[in-house]
C-alpha cells in the first residue's frame, strides 16, 4: 500500500549552524521541486539520486524567497525508509526551520508522527522491530559502551541470533510433522520425542545465554539506579557534585538542605549511573522535609545500588545503624567522608556493619577517594566482563520479558518430553516459543504494540 508523504524537523530545536527538514514518501521529491529554485533552473525531479543541490526555497503563492538551502535527494529503495527521501538543509534558527516546515506542509506533506520515519523503515522491511528500537537506544545512549551496544543491535546482531533460533525451531517442527504423517519405522514416536528434546535443550541454552547478559545490558541502556543516602550534612550532595562534576545540588552547612530527590546521569567507567540524591533520612518535625524523607525511603526500595555516606568526624549514631538495617540485602558501597577532619568514627564498627561490603574513605572537599569509589562501582556490577566484544547484550525490557516467556515455553517442551506427553501437545509449546521469539523482531507482533512503541520516539526520527 502506497503511503502519504510525511515531513518533520529532524534536528534539535534551537540556534545552530544548520537545521534539517526531512520528507519521506511518494511525493517527497515533487513537493520539494515545486518549492526549490536551483542555480541555473535545476529541477529536483531530474537530478540523480543521492546528490545535494544549492538554491532557494520560494513560496509559490507570493513568489518570495523563504530560505537559502542545500537540498539532498535520495530515491528509494536505497534510503532509511525505503521511500523517496528529501532533506532540506537550512539555517539553524527556530524561525527559519519552522518557516521551511510550514511551507512544506502547505505544499502537500503531512506532519510526521513521533518515530514515523523509523516506523516506515520497519513496515517497509528495511529493519526489524529490535533494530528499530535500537535507533532510540542509540540516540539516548549515555556512555560509549551503551552506544556500542545499541549500534550492535541496530546492525542486527540480536536479530540474526533470534532468526537463527526460530529457523532451528521451524525445522524441527517440520520434521516432526513429516514423522507423524509418514511414519516409516515402528519407533517413530520415540525418535520424534528424542529429536524434540535435543532441539529444545539447544534452544534453552541459547536463550539462557542471552538472559545472562540482560542485567548488564539493561543497566547500560537505562542506567543504574543509584541512591545516595546518609544522615543530613555527611556530604551526600558533595558526592553527587564530585561524580557529576557540576554543582547541580545545593551544598550548605545547614542540615536538611536537600528536601527532594535530585536526579542526574553520570558516566562512571562506562557505566551510566542514574544518580538520585535524597533528603537526609531522619526524624523531623518540618512538614516539607518529612515529605522528602518519605520519598527517600521509597526510592531506596527501588534502587539497584546504594551509596551510604557516613561522617569520618562524627561518632556512629543510632540513625547510622538504622540505615545499615534499612539497606540489608542490597548492593551497597559504604563511603566514609570528611577524612580531612579529625577521626571520631569507629572504623572497625563500620566494617562489622558493612558485612563484607566495600568501604571507601573519601575527602570530597579535597577530591580524595573518588577514583577508588568509581572503581568499586564498576567492579560490583561488571567485574571486567563488560569489555567482551563478541557478546550480544539484551538491554530492552520488552525483549527480556519475551525471552523469559520463551524460556518457560521451552521448559514446558522438555517437561512434556520427560512425561511422555503426546507429540502434538508438545508441538504447541514449541510453536509458542517460536511465536514469542518472533515478537522480539516484530514478525508476530500486534499492530497496537507497534504503534505504542513508535509513539515513544522523538519527532522527526
Amino acid at each position: 500500500m502506497e503511503m502519504d508523504t510525511i515531513a518533520a524537523i529532524s534536528t534539535p530545536m534551537g540556534e545552530g549552524a544548520i537545521a534539517i527538514v526531512r520528507l519521506s514518501g511518494v511525493d517527497a521529491i515533487p513537493i520539494a521541486d515545486r518549492l526549490f529554485n536551483g542555480v541555473g533552473g535545476k529541477r529536483l525531479i531530474e537530478v540523480a539520486s543521492h546528490t545535494i543541490h544549492y538554491g532557494h526555497l520560494n513560496d509559490p503563492k507570493t513568489g518570495q524567497v523563504v530560505e537559502e538551502v542545500m537540498v539532498s535527494v535520495m530515491k528509494g529503495p536505497k534510503t532509511f525508509t525505503k521511500e523517496d527521501v528529501v532533506e532540506i538543509n537550512c539555517h539553524g534558527g527556530i524561525v527559519s526551520v519552522n518557516r521551511v516546515l510550514q511551507l512544506v506542509l502547505r505544499s502537500g506533506a503531512r506532519l510526521a508522527e513521533p518515530g514515523e520515519f523509523t516506523k516506515r523503515a520497519f513496515l517497509n522491511g528495511r529493519i526489524d522491530l529490535s533494530q528499530a528500537e535500537a535507533v532510540m537506544d542509540l540516540i539516548r545512549a549515555k556512555t560509549d559502551k551503551a552506544m556500542n551496544m545499541a549500534l550492535g543491535q541496530m546492525e542486527g546482531r540480536l536479530s540474526r541470533l533470534i532468526q537463527r533460533l526460530r529457523q532451528e525451531i521451524l525445522e524441527v517442527l517440520a520434521q516432526v510433522e513429516v514423522n507423524i504423517d509418514y511414519p516409516e519405522y515402528d519407533d517413530v514416536e520415540e525418535m520424534t520425542h528424542k529429536m524434540m528434546k535435543e532441539k529444545a535443550q539447544y534452544v534453552r541454552v541459547e536463550i539462557s545465554k542471552l538472559l545472562q547478559t540482560s542485567q548488564q545490558g539493561k543497566i547500560l541502556r537505562e542506567g543504574l539506579s543509584t541512591v545516595i543516602v546518609g544522615r543530613p550534612n555527611v556530604g551526600k550532595s558533595s558526592l553527587l557534585n564530585s561524580l557529576v562534576q557540576e554543582n547541580k545540588a545545593i551544598v550548605t552547612d545547614i542540615p536538611g538542605t536537600t528536601r527532594d530527590v535530585i536526579e542526574e546521569y553520570v558516566n562512571v567507567r562506562g557505566v551510566p549511573l542514574r544518580l538520585l540524591d535524597t533528603a537526609g533520612i531522619r526524624e523531623t518535625e518540618d512538614i516539607v522535609e518529612r515529605i522528602g524523607v518519605e520519598r527517600s525511603r521509597q526510592v531506596l526500595k527501588e534502587a539497584d545500588l546504594i551509596l551510604l555516606v557516613l561522617n569520618y568526624s562524627d561518632e556512629l549514631t543510632k540513625e547510622d545503624e538504622n540505615l545499615f538495617e534499612a539497606i540489608e540485602g542490597m548492593d551497597v558501597i559504604i563511603i566514609v567522608n570528611k577524612t580531612d577532619l579529625p577521626q571520631k568514627i569507629d572504623l572497625e564498627r563500620v566494617q562489622q556493619l558493612a558485612q563484607g561490603r566495600k568501604v571507601v574513605t573519601t575527602s570530597l572537599l579535597e577530591d580524595q577517594g573518588v577514583d577508588q569509589l568509581e572503581e568499586a562501582i564498576a567492579a560490583i556490577f561488571f567485574g571486567g566482563q563488560i569489555e567482551a566484544k563478541d557478546v550480544t547484550y539484551v538491554s530492552n525490557s520488552r525483549h527480556i520479558a519475551l525471552l523469559h516467556q520463551s524460556l518457560q515455553a521451552i521448559e514446558d517442551v522438555l517437561e512434556g518430553v520427560e512425561l511422555g506427553t503426546p507429540i502434538d501437545i508438545i508441538q504447541i509449546d514449541m510453536t509458542r516459543t517460536w511465536e514469542l521469539l518472533g515478537e522480539i523482531i516484530g514478525d508476530t507482533v500486534h499492530e497496537s504494540l507497534i504503534n505504542q512503541l513508535f509513539s515513544q520516539f522523538c519527532l522527526g526520527k
